[in-house]
């Protein structure tokens, strides 16, 4: 059974986590397979929005245990200098998390240690009601190292980041919407549906200034203001003026009828 189930679709790419007997654990083999993945979907063009979903009743459990616990008790500091540049999630997380084009994460379950760091990883969550999150890394004696204390850090602040870590507690979805750790709240079977309702909303825009915004959004943080208002300047005004032009017509002629 293939790990990754990869299907292309009026130009949404569907990714899903596809180890539901390991509620989508993610072993070696699951990220390399995520790692071709993402490298595809940033090169064709005949995609521009992919959502990342699990396949049965968890989105991911995180990180494999039996096969990761193993791999880097015994690992050298060369074997984690050489694992800076590949998270997890095929590098979602970092290694990959450069692609300017949009991922939705499609929640269908626990998105839990690893798991969460991926979702995290993600640009929009839609979240089934019944979804759970959690930093259980540090009930195991470890805390997150693929971008899931940078990216809680940047989406919900240093008060929410020192709770969900330091105590490992469960999150209910509902929190997780107060927290602002997704987007959207929704019942199970509306998840997908909600999901691809947001892709076509991105797909509608101009993808030029969808990407750009994504990489200015990711190159904003940690500026200085005077620095991030000349980057977002530059990004903003080096737009693609044909499709700008094009749209404006379109939207004058809708407003004459």
């Amino acid at each position: 059974m293939t790990p990754v189930i990869y299907e292309k679709c009026e130009r949404i790419a569907y990714i899903t986590l596809n180890r539901p007997e390991a509620l989508n654990a993610l072993d070696d083999a699951l990220n390399e397979a995520l790692w071709t993945i993402w490298q595809d979907f940033e090169r064709d063009e005949s995609v521009d929005v992919a959502i990342l979903t699990g396949n049965g009743k968890a989105f991911c459990a995180g990180a494999d245990l039996k096969t990761f616990i193993p791999k880097w008790e015994k690992a050298t500091l060369l074997d984690a200098r050489r694992n800076l540049g590949k998270g997890i999630g095929g590098g979602l997380t970092r290694g990959q998390h450069r692609i300017t084009k949009p991922v939705i994460c499609a929640i269908n379950g626990h998105a839990i240690g690893g798991g969460f760091e991926l979702a995290l990883a993600c640009d929009i969550r839609i979240a089934a009601e019944h979804a759970k999150f959690g930093v259980f890394e540090v009930r195991q004696g470890l805390h997150q190292g693929d971008g899931g204390l940078v990216r809680l850090l940047a989406i919900a602040g240093m008060s929410v980041a020192l709770d969900l870590t330091l105590t490992g507690r469960e999150v209910l979805a509902d929190e997780a919407l107060r927290l602002g750790l997704v987007n959207r709240v929704v019942p199970a079977d509306q998840v997908m549906a909600t999901a691809e309702s947001y892709a076509r909303m991105i797909l509608g825009n101009s993808q030029h200034a969808v990407r750009s915004a994504k990489e200015t959004i990711l190159d904003l943080i940690g500026r200085e203001l005077d620095d991030a208002l000349r980057l977002e300047t530059l990004n903003a005004y080096a737009a693609d003026f044909d499709d700008v032009r094009a749209r404006l017509e379109n939207f004058f002629n809708r407003a004459k009828q």
